[in-house]
């Protein structure tokens, strides 16, 4: 799985088009191997990212929820907290 691919359904504001397309990106760099695209498949790779980046927008748009809206300032503070428990971190990130 992709670490770096975050959730993006059930936000208020709503997920980004850069959001979305940075989610899509990593996953394409996690099914070619590439980071970095070489020249000659530049246009595959970026062809890739706008053809997977097309099902979150409509997955995004089409799921419905009774739940409340998340906050992203609360998910990333989780996630932070999340991370220094995993890493053995004190409060200021350091070790």
């Amino acid at each position: 799985m992709c670490r770096n691919i975050k959730t993006l359904s059930n936000f208020e504001p709503p997920a980004t088009e850069l959001e979305i397309r940075d989610a899509s990106l990593q996953f394409v760099r996690k099914l070619s191997g590439f980071n970095v695209p070489s020249k000659a498949n530049e246009a595959a790779f970026e062809r890739a990212v706008e053809e997977v980046a097309a099902s979150p927008r409509t997955l995004i748009a089409s799921l419905v929820t009774t739940a409340q809206p998340r906050n992203r300032e609360v998910e990333a503070a989780k996630a932070k907290a999340k991370a220094a428990f995993r890493f053995g971190l004190d409060p200021a990130g350091r070790p």
